[in-house]
Order: C-alpha cells, then structure tokens, then sequence
C-alpha cells in the first residue's frame, strides 16, 4: 500500500545553464509543493502503513527549511553566493543544481536516511520512501524515485555538501538534528500528543 503526505513552501533560486533565460539568469520563486509517498505491506497497531502525524516531525521539519528560503548552488559564482548570504538569513547551499528534479532528489535520499534512522513505536513494519513529487509550477512537476536518488549517472548527493544558514538551524526543534542525520544517529519518535 502506498499512502502519501503533502507539504508546501515558498522557494527562491536560479537554475544556471538550463534552456530558459528568464530561469538561468534571474532569481525567481515558486510554490512548492512536496508529495512523500510512503509504501509497506504491512499496518501497524492502529491499522496503518505510518501515522500521518509522524510525518510532520523530523520530514516536515527538513522541508520546512527551505520555506522562504533562498536556495543556491555551490558551484554558482562565489560573489552571487555571499551576496544572497549576506542579504538573506534563510538560505541553502546543495552540491547540486535547486531544479525540481535536483530538489526531488535531495528530498528522497534526505527523507530516505531519516525514515531509516528513525524509531518505530507502533509496530510499523517495513515502511519504505516509494518516490518524491517535487511541484515547481501548477503544471510542472519532478518525480524521484530509488535509483534516481542514487543514480552515479546523475551525480551522488553528498549530504556533508548541504549547508544551512544560522537562522534555519536555530528554526531546528533538536539543535543536533543536520548532525544526527549525518552521522546516522537514531531519531528518536516521541508520542504525540
């Protein structure tokens, strides 16, 4: 069974040597929207793949960093990178292009390592990350799945890369969330209440 979750956020960037002009040479935004479709043959003790509430901790956490954030690429001139950094408190550096394509799959191998990590209290069994559907426009939308998040062909995505600034990481419910993450420590999954 396949059930999915849908986050939204507002996001900023520059997708440099694509075809469109308008795209490679301006900073522009969207409304994101990210479907985390999770999978299992299995239901937990209250009769589901994985509580929908569960998503909004750590998952939501990680997307929400990019709302209203401006998001970079490493390689792009260094004086363009400082300038945002310096005229904006919410910003990402990703190792990668911020296209759609690229986001889906920053989105699946970061949202595939913190299901991993995760504790499981209510008997789910083998849930897995299906695919990421990254929605850069109403009518454009970038799906990821397993091979393409760790696809050699399309370039490895390096989390020790990913940088966050100062205000994301204060944002953070657990100030060793990124580190946790990086150096695959358990999440612990409180009860909710």
């Amino acid at each position: 069974m396949i059930i999915r979750k849908l986050f939204k956020f507002e996001n900023a960037h520059i997708v440099r040597d694509c075809s469109t002009l308008r795209c490679s040479q301006n900073i522009h935004g969207h409304s994101y929207k990210v479907e985390v479709l999770l999978e299992s043959n299995y239901l937990d003790n209250g009769q589901m793949v994985y509580d929908f509430g569960l998503t909004k901790l750590y998952i939501k956490e990680f997307i929400d960093s990019f709302d209203h954030s401006i998001t970079l690429w490493s390689k792009d001139n260094k004086e363009y990178i400082n300038d945002m950094k310096k005229h904006s408190k919410r910003w990402i550096i990703l190792p990668v292009s911020p296209s759609a394509e690229q986001f889906s799959r920053v989105f699946f191998v970061v949202i595939d390592k913190i299901l991993n990590l995760s504790t499981m209290n209510n008997s789910e069994k083998e849930v897995k990350l299906h695919s990421i559907i990254v929605h850069e426009t109403d009518t454009g939308y970038a799906q990821c799945f397993r091979d393409d998040a760790y696809s050699k062909l399309m370039g490895i995505i390096d989390l020790t890369k990913i940088e966050f600034s100062k205000q994301i990481l204060t944002e953070w419910k657990s100030n060793d969330f990124w580190e946790n993450i990086l150096n695959n420590k358990t999440l612990i999954t409180p009860l909710i209440v």
